[in-house]
């Protein structure tokens, strides 16, 4: 499971911003599309939101969302107990517990009878522990998104008609709370021999794992050092460092934050409403609801991306073993008419001395007159049919393997072609970064027959066409990358001006570059430099000398009926290059631009 810092912090920074945004709006309409997911329509200060609460196991949340999800026909039971209860209602309040990730919004609405009465709908945010929980004014459970009874926890029941008990506390202190001079006293850190990390992680209530490392980053301490090593500078480092987080803390001084990955800022990887300086890839927030919408948004992005691309790799690898196999049996059924000429020879060994052979006879030893030194060789025959039958018997045998062998020899050919198309599909896969680059790879997979008509279907949706990778030459040439065939055959077959330079590894599966030429010269820096792309974006990727072969975009030619991708060149020179990530990097001027 992957854990996320939704600590006490972000909780109090999303409180103060939904208390702002939402206190004293009406409850409009509720909705509940996952098993473990409510959505609340809100009418507040003239405008209409979505608050989604989720007690997911691996993504427990709560902030304002623009997503629209598809609802169940039929609403679950604890939505229609929300209905009856909460709709129409005015949010009259929402709170956290002491940097606790538990938030309660109160709730005033109308009942059955026309009172007004008070509901507590409360969220607690604690992993695979997370749950949403409707209280009414007297405390007592009216129900839950998950049922905890006694079989689950002994110590705490979440069931109807149960009090509702706030989880054990931890045993830790509150940063409003905390005396500095007291916590990172000598006396007190002394005997404490874990991280400094774990320290600040296991006695100040609402931090996790990422704040703590952040506050140890900016200290200038190694988070794995023991707290009782430190020297009395870094102490008073450490100190000056948690004082102003604290602060911060306090007075709501929030800096929203995402931590991607890559540069490619594609891969969330965490998130938070306080600055992390310690990470290269961030993007800064003005809202943390803004910042947990995008991050919930990319992460599931991410995910879809990450399953989609499982999938048709899945597809891919199916593939190529089934044609493996194949080619496995093919090259058996090969070597099973390897002496296919044999058999013609003896045919025609018998014929020759048809007159000479004995009725009846099991065996023959016949001059072999083809041979060089006329040896003679040991031929079996058939004793129950005549000589001439034994060598018709012979020159079938020879029609049927040399058959064989031309049909076996041919679908070889097509096996080999079929996992040279493969292997190059699988290699541009990796080039895939985004859904619609995945999609189309799987739509050329079904073109090409690898799908069932059901899941055709399914890949068949028309969404705009990604774009080719575009990067951009020391000399000032533009360069295009393939990132699927279909882009392959659109870049060299469409887009592509005759004396544009077209490249490729050799006998390599990989991207088809091409460098615009537009009406000039193109120096050997810019070819040695697209020939580089060429090779990162290939199956050669981790290689050196890798040979490139390129020539001007009018000697290559598609071969009719051919697989996408597929094509023919002629007139071309071939460059060694080693692949360089660094140059690749510098060359880059942007992802999916049109060409």
């Amino acid at each position: 499971m992957y854990k996320l810092p939704f600590d006490g912090i972000v909780v109090k920074s999303i409180v103060n911003e939904l208390s702002e945004l939402l206190e004293n709006g009406r409850v409009e309409k509720i909705f509940q599309p996952e098993a473990d997911e409510i959505i609340l329509n809100l009418r507040s200060r003239g405008q209409n939101l979505k608050l989604l609460l989720s007690a997911s196991p691996n993504f427990p949340r709560v902030h304002l969302t623009e997503v629209s999800k598809e609802n169940p026909a039929t609403p679950p039971v604890f939505c229609m107990l929300l209905r009856k209860h909460l709709s129409g209602g005015k949010i009259t309040g929402i709170e956290f517990h002491d940097f606790e990730r538990i938030i309660t919004f109160y709730i005033e609405s109308v009942n059955e009878l026309g009172d007004l009465t008070a509901k507590s709908l409360i969220i607690e945010i604690m992993g695979r522990h997370s749950n949403i929980i409707l209280v009414n004014n007297e405390g007592r459970i009216l129900d839950a998104i998950k049922h905890v009874d006694n079989e689950v926890s002994r110590i705490r029941e979440v069931m109807p008609g149960r009090t509702y008990v706030l989880p054990p506390a931890q045993q830790k202190t509150s940063p409003e709370s905390l005396d500095l001079d007291i916590f990172l006293s000598a006396d007190t850190i002394a005997a404490t021999e874990i991280s400094v990390e774990k320290y600040l992680l296991n006695n100040i209530k609402g931090f996790s794992p990422l704040i703590c490392r952040e506050i140890c980053n900016i200290s200038d301490i190694d988070e794995k050092s023991y707290i009782c090593s430190l020297q009395p500078e870094r102490i008073a480092s450490l100190k000056s460092t948690l004082r102003k987080f604290i602060d911060m803390i306090i007075n709501n001084e929030f800096r929203p934050c995402i931590i991607f990955e890559n540069d490619s800022f594609l891969r969330p990887i965490d998130f938070h409403c306080l600055s992390m300086n310690q990470y290269k890839y961030i993007k800064s927030f003005e809202t943390t609801n803004s910042t947990l919408e995008t991050f919930y948004m990319e992460k599931d992005k991410a995910e879809r991306t990450k399953q989609k691309k499982s999938d048709v790799l899945k597809l891919l690898n199916t593939n190529i073993d089934r044609c493996n196999k194949k080619l496995s049996i093919q090259q058996e059924k090969l070597r099973d008419v390897a002496d296919r000429d044999k058999l013609k020879l003896f045919g025609e060994l018998i014929t020759a001395n048809i007159y000479c052979i004995p009725k009846n006879a099991k065996q023959v030893s016949l001059q072999n007159y083809y041979s060089e030194d006329n040896q003679e060789i040991e031929i079996a025959l058939d004793e129950t049919i005549s000589p001439q039958e034994n060598a018709q018997r012979y020159f079938k045998q020879y029609q049927k393997a040399k058959s064989t062998y031309s049909y076996t020899s041919k679908q070889v050919e097509e096996t080999l072609s079929e996992l040279d198309y493969l292997d190059g599909v699988l290699q541009l896969l990796e080039n895939c970064i985004t859904l619609q680059e995945i999609n189309e790879v799987r739509q050329e997979l079904s073109d090409q027959g690898y799908l069932s008509s059901r899941k055709k279907r399914a890949a068949s949706k028309n969404n705009k066409a990604s774009s080719p990778l575009h990067f951009h030459s020391s000399t000032g040439f533009d360069i295009f990358v393939g990132k699927n065939n279909k882009q392959n055959d659109n870049l060299t077959m469409k887009q592509a001006g005759p004396y544009d330079m077209w490249l490729h590894t050799r006998n390599i599966p990989g991207s088809h570059v091409i460098i615009r030429s537009n009406q000039k010269t193109i120096t050997d820096e810019t070819i040695k430099e697209a020939a580089v792309l060429a090779a990162y974006h290939s199956k050669a990727k981790h290689s050196a000398n890798v040979p490139v072969d390129y020539t001007f975009a009018k000697n290559v030619k598609k071969p009719p009926s051919s697989k996408p991708g597929m094509v023919i060149y002629d007139n071309f020179k071939t460059i060694l290059v080693t692949p360089d990530e660094n140059l690749v990097k510098s060359l880059s001027l942007k992802t999916g631009s049109n060409v």
